[in-house]
């Protein structure tokens, strides 16, 4: 007989490791590490790789969408790996919370995100931020409802 302790702590630990690391690497990008002036290090060398002749108002603003795409992606990350967590290891009938819950994620951490920026000198705290991670997690969210519906064709009649 299986050693039932030893399979539930593995499958919590493949459920929920790779979540709480994502919510680490949120936290690390909302210190100073993930500045404007710290992601123009990266950014601006490759935009003007490809855009030699690039003006300093055009790489400020696409410097910009990069950003803000990036805070969408990654709460739509987030969003993806808290319904796995859920779907992996949540008893059956916690099963139908299993979007409301990474929903509830999204938010407490888009907006812990944001408030820990609002204490760091060098970043700046917005509530639009919060509003744009809170729709990428739930634009994943929605994807995900999406495609794991019940068809038409395979609802009874």
């Amino acid at each position: 007989m299986p050693n039932a302790i030893g399979e539930n702590w593995r499958v919590t630990l493949w459920a929920y490791a790779p979540l709480l690391s994502w919510i680490a690497v949120i936290f690390f990008m909302s210190s100073p590490e993930g500045s404007f002036a710290q992601t123009s290090r990266i950014i601006g060398p490759l935009l003007h790789f490809f855009y030699p002749s690039i003006s300093a108002d055009a790489e400020a603003l696409i410097h910009g969408y990069v950003r803000k795409t990036a805070h969408f992606t990654e709460y739509a990350v987030l969003a993806f790996l808290a319904v796995r967590a859920c779907v992996l290891s949540a008893p059956v009938s916690l099963k139908k919370w299993r979007y409301i819950v990474p929903l509830l994620l999204v938010v407490v951490v888009a907006s812990l995100d944001e408030l820990n920026q609002s204490f760091e000198a060098s970043r700046t705290s917005s509530v639009w931020d919060v509003l744009l991670d809170i729709s990428g997690g739930t634009l994943m969210l929605i994807f995900l409802w999406l495609i794991k519906r019940p068809k038409l064709s395979e609802q009874p009649a």
